[in-house]
């Protein structure tokens, strides 16, 4: 039976579905829609309805690349009651597509384990495998066992640095000083020759994320009262997300004049983000990115070394493209050059972070 894609300008009635569909994602939530609309994006939200009955949710995002070109991008997108429905999504956002409309990427928020032997779907129906927008390559914790076992299960680096920074009297957990997360997550990224958007986008998501069904939280790990590590958060239905945030060096001196002790302040904040989604009835935790190949000698390797000791269970999210009219091959080849430029102006080189 055919789908069909109902708009929707409620935010409440939108969210309820995204957040109890199993198949789902914060970025399919009206808040990040609003959050990308801050940047000049135009975010349209549909029920993928099927004989009457609701089987899914879809935000895509419009974004214009110059007069009479856009694309459509489902960020970690579609929620579905089922992945066999992939294939025919296709058909229902063509029927509401714009002439203008060149290219859809979709990002099913089905975690494929990174194991040996395991297969990506290089297709759904018309749909083909693609480049990802959002990190392809993460590590995800299951929060459903207790919290005993779930601390039995760090790797013994970050069972003994989270002793040592409870030894020091390190505080962990939401936190809402926005100005102190902005400090660490730009120094992070100016350590790392990241790059990053307005201040705005994520002040907004913080707020839309909040007011109509979905999360978005920070979360602070302090020492002595300065926040050295954290993150910034959007959860939607039974996941969360790390999507933002580092750390910094703590050069602060003693009475004596001797540098302060390491407080192990970010396995603090990993092991109390963990605690925190799991008191508040969170099954999955997203850490968010890792490189797709690791190389030692990269800053994002060091990235991925601390998330790997707060859960083993590696996973992919692909994407998959499908062109809405003939530029669409053209666009795909400018947007890769595009972000080769970006990458080689920030940080010198050709290769994206993960």
């Amino acid at each position: 039976m055919r789908l069909t894609l109902a708009p929707t300008s409620d935010p409440r009635v939108y969210d309820d579905v995204v957040a109890h569909l199993p198949i789902t994602s914060a970025l399919q939530g009206w808040g990040y829609g609003e959050a990308r609309r801050a940047l000049g994006q135009e975010p349209a939200r549909y029920l993928i309805q099927q004989g009457g009955r609701t089987v899914g949710a879809v935000q895509l995002l419009r974004k214009r690349l110059v007069p009479g070109l856009s694309t459509l991008y489902a960020p970690r997108g579609p929620a579905l009651e089922s992945v066999d429905l992939l294939p025919d999504v296709a058909q229902a956002i063509r029927s509401v597509a714009r002439p203008t409309d060149a290219l859809l990427k979709i990002e099913p928020p089905v975690p494929l384990p990174a194991v040996d032997g395991a297969e990506i779907p290089d297709a759904y129906g018309p749909f083909r495998r693609a480049e990802t927008e959002q990190p392809e390559h993460t590590i995800i914790a299951d929060l459903r066992s207790g919290e005993d076992e779930l601390f039995a299960g760090l790797n013994q680096m970050a069972r003994r640095n989270v002793r040592t920074a409870q030894k020091l009297g390190v505080t962990a957990g939401r936190d809402d000083d926005f100005d102190a997360f902005w400090e660490i997550f730009t120094a992070t990224n100016e350590r790392a020759k990241l790059g990053a958007f307005p201040r705005r986008y994520y002040e907004t998501m913080l707020r839309e994320g909040n007011a109509h069904g979905g999360e978005a939280y920070l979360v602070l790990s302090r020492y002595q009262g300065r926040a050295l590590a954290g993150g910034f958060f959007l959860a939607m239905g039974k996941g969360t997300a790390y999507l933002f945030g580092g750390s910094v060096r703590d050069d602060r001196m003693d009475d004596a004049g001797q540098p302060l002790k390491d407080s192990k302040a970010p396995d603090a904040f990993y092991w109390h983000a963990m605690l925190d989604a799991k008191r508040r009835g969170y099954e999955l935790f997203d850490f968010w990115g890792i490189p797709r190949v690791l190389d030692e000698s990269k800053h994002s390797y060091g990235v991925f070394r601390m998330k790997l000791k707060f859960s083993e269970q590696r996973v992919w999210y692909p994407a998959y493209d499908l062109p809405l009219n003939p530029a669409a091959p053209a666009i795909v080849k400018a947007l890769r050059w595009r972000k080769t430029q970006n990458n080689l102006r920030k940080r010198g080189s050709a290769d994206d972070v993960l």
